[in-house]
C-alpha cells in the first residue's frame, strides 16, 4: 500500500482544487485486459467528483488518455501495467479548455520520457497566453491532433468535438473509439450520473458528510444514508452550480434544501443514462448546438459499445439506439422540469454575452 507521501501533488497551487496537495489514486479495470481507469478526487471545496485518466492497451503498448496528477502512487500504478502490457507509447491531452485536465500533462510526460505527446488544437492558457513549452509541454515530442496527424489509426477512430469559440480560448475535445472493444473515450462532452457515490469517496467521505447535513450546527456524522444523501446533493451542485432547491447558502446553515431536491436529482440523473453535461449545454454550446448535434450523429454511425467519460460514472454501456436518442433529445432541448435548475447557468451565459466575452447566441443554430 502506498504511503501518504506518494499521494502528494506538489503542483496543486497551479490550479488549487480540493483536495489540494493530497491526491489519492485508485485504479479500476473497466474492460478486462484492455482498459483501466486511474481516478482521483477533484473539486471546489466540498463539491468534489472523480476525475479519470484512461489507460488503453494497444498493440504497441499503452496509451494514456486525459492525464491526472502524476503523483508517485499514480506513476507506480501505471508502471505495474507496463510490466504486463508494455511501455507507455502515447499520451493524449484531449481537451483545449479543460484546465483540470491540462495541469497534470507536463508531469505525466516527464514521467514517461519515451512517450509521444498529442494535444488537441487550440490550446490556451490563462491569465497569460503562453506557448506550450513554457507550460512544461516537451517541444520535441508534442504533436497536435488532426493537424499533425493522428496516432494509432489502425486501431483507433478519432472524432473532433469543436472548436467552439469562447472568451479566452476555444472549447475543443478529441474523442477516440477503440475499435477492438467498442470503447469511446471522451472527456467532458458526455456524462452519466449514478445514484450511488463512487468508491473513491470512501477514502475521503468528508464531501458526502458535509452535504448530508441539514444544519451547520450538526456534526458530520457518518452512515450509508447520510453518504447517499450527501452524494446526490453534491451532484446537483456539481452540475448546476446553484440548484433551484437551495434557498440559503451561507450563515448558520451550509445549505437550506427544499423538499424538491430529491425529485431534482432524479430528473438530472435520468437513471444513469448518458447525457450532455448541463454546464456544457448552457455555457459552451448555446451558440453552436448544431456542432454538438452533428457530433452525436457521427457517434451514432460508429460501433460504440461503451462510453468512458472523464467524470462521474464509467463505463457506460450503450447500444445502437443510444446516440440516436441523445441526438433527438438534444434537438428537443431541455425540458420545463430542468429549466429552474439551469437558471444560474443561463443567467451567467447572458452576462458573458453582454460583456462580449463570448459571441451572441444565434436565434436558430440547428
Amino acid at each position: 500500500m502506498a504511503n501518504e507521501k506518494s499521494h502528494h501533488w506538489p503542483w496543486w497551487p497551479l490550479l488549487p482544487l480540493y483536495p489540494y496537495g493530497n491526491r489519492h489514486t485508485i485504479r479500476r479495470e473497466l474492460l478486462p485486459g484492455q482498459l483501466w481507469a486511474l481516478e482521483q478526487l477533484q473539486g471546489v471545496f466540498y463539491v468534489a467528483v472523480p476525475i479519470r485518466m484512461l489507460v488503453l492497451k494497444l498493440q504497441e503498448g499503452l496509451l494514456l488518455y486525459a492525464p491526472v496528477a502524476a503523483t508517485a502512487a499514480c506513476i507506480a500504478l501505471i508502471k505495474q501495467l507496463e510490466q504486463e502490457h508494455g511501455p507507455v507509447r502515447t499520451i493524449v491531452h484531449p481537451s483545449s479548455s479543460g484546465l483540470e485536465h491540462k495541469v497534470g500533462v507536463p508531469a505525466m510526460a516527464r514521467a514517461f520520457p519515451e512517450a509521444q505527446l498529442w494535444v488537441t488544437p487550440g490550446q490556451w492558457s490563462f491569465p497569460l497566453p503562453l506557448p506550450l513549452p513554457w507550460l512544461g509541454f516537451p517541444e520535441s515530442r508534442t504533436k497536435v491532433l488532426f493537424k499533425d496527424g493522428l496516432p494509432h489509426q489502425d486501431q483507433l477512430t478519432w472524432l473532433s468535438l469543436g472548436p467552439v469559440p469562447l472568451g479566452p480560448g476555444p472549447f475543443h475535445e478529441a474523442c477516440c473509439l477503440h475499435r477492438a472493444t467498442g470503447a469511446l473515450l471522451v472527456t467532458d462532452g458526455l456524462i452519466s450520473v449514478s445514484d450511488q457515490w463512487p468508491s473513491l469517496l470512501d477514502q475521503d467521505p468528508r464531501p458526502l458528510l458535509f452535504h448530508g447535513r441539514e444544519s451547520g450546527a450538526e456534526a458530520m456524522l457518518d452512515s450509508p444514508q447520510l453518504r447517499l444523501k450527501g452524494w446526490r446533493r453534491l451532484v446537483l451542485f456539481a452540475c448546476y452550480l446553484r440548484p433551484a432547491a437551495v434557498s440559503q447558502v451561507l450563515r448558520m446553515f451550509p445549505f437550506r434544501w427544499q423538499e424538491s431536491w430529491e425529485e431534482d436529482f432524479e430528473i438530472l440523473s435520468k437513471a444513469g443514462a448518458l447525457q450532455v453535461a448541463p454546464i456544457l449545454e448552457e455555457l459552451v454550446f448555446p451558440r453552436h448546438r448544431k456542432l454538438m448535434a452533428d457530433w452525436l450523429m457521427s457517434c451514432s454511425l460508429l460501433p460504440v459499445r461503451w462510453v468512458i467519460p472523464a467524470h462521474f460514472n464509467a463505463p457506460v454501456s450503450v447500444n445502437d439506439e443510444t446516440f440516436k436518442a441523445l441526438y433527438n433529445n438534444w434537438i428537443a432541448g431541455s425540458t420545463d422540469s430542468e429549466k429552474a435548475n439551469r437558471s444560474l447557468l443561463r443567467n451567467f451565459n447572458k452576462r458573458l454575452e453582454n460583456l462580449k466575452l463570448v459571441p451572441l447566441k444565434k436565434a436558430k443554430n440547428i
